[in-house]
């Protein structure tokens, strides 16, 4: 995952409840930043790391995600108290996500989306528990008429509680409540399951979490692993079992 260095802090976007921010970097680009220091804490961005690098390599569209190093004193000017707190706290890495100029958010009485694609994404959201792909927050956008998956900080619910993940692996995944659901049909779900399940190997696991900064997972008070391969290991072998049992697919 490539590093940026924030240049400049333009703006918060109070939409998230993590308090995201957009934010500028050496690189001229723009990311939409999560905050270390946000009360969800860094396993938010782990998620968002492992669930987004899953999603682009089932062929998803997933904004590019890079490492962003803040230094607090880039929102020196910015007004608003909670923000110069949240930005104290996370001095250091943080994640980016690239900004999507001009992108709109899924509106699933105004868009469409083909078949396969629906069913492609819902199959991903179960795979990897995304909690947060409803008709009331769609985490979806619409980018040049094409659909871009964001968001994935809710995923992997099992890492909250590693002593219970093994019992969860085959958890079963209640997608009646999945924005794109109606957009596909039971023959499609079917054809997204044999499809990208045999694409879910170790290699492509271990690409993914290697990504994750090793501090993410091993610092903290509720650190759950000795050492960040430690921590890597058990989150492939965790996902592995899970598209290995597969009774959850929708």
């Amino acid at each position: 995952m490539r590093r940026v260095v924030a240049t400049r802090y333009v703006t918060p976007l109070r939409e998230g409840g993590s308090l995201p921010g957009l934010v500028e970097a050496d690189d001229l680009g723009t990311y939409v930043v999560k905050f270390t220091g946000a009360g969800q804490g860094v396993k938010a961005l782990v998620a968002e790391i492992v669930a987004g690098g899953i999603g682009r390599a089932l062929g998803l569209r997933v904004p590019e995600l890079v490492v962003v190093e803040l230094d607090p004193v880039v929102a020196q000017s910015e007004p608003d108290w909670e923000v110069q707190e949240l930005l104290a706290r996370s001095g250091g890495d943080n994640l980016g996500m690239d900004f999507l100029p001009g992108a709109l958010g899924f509106d699933p009485v105004a868009h469409t989306v083909s078949e396969d694609e629906a069913a492609r994404v819902v199959w991903f959201d179960a795979f990897v528990e995304n909690v947060d792909r409803s008709w009331r927050n769609p985490n979806l956008l619409r980018w040049h008429r094409d659909l871009w998956c964001i968001d994935h900080g809710a995923c992997l619910y099992f890492h909250h509680s590693w002593a219970r993940a093994a019992a969860v692996v085959g958890r079963a995944y209640d997608a009646s409540d999945h924005v794109l659901l109606p957009f596909t049909t039971a023959g499609a779900r079917a054809a997204a399951d044999a499809s990208l399940s045999a694409l879910v190997t170790r290699p492509l696991l271990e690409g993914v979490v290697a990504e994750v900064p090793d501090d993410w997972l091993v610092g903290g008070f509720d650190a759950d692993f000795p050492t960040a391969g430690a921590a890597r290991e058990a989150y492939v072998a965790h996902l592995l079992a899970r598209v290995a049992d597969r009774s959850w697919a929708p």
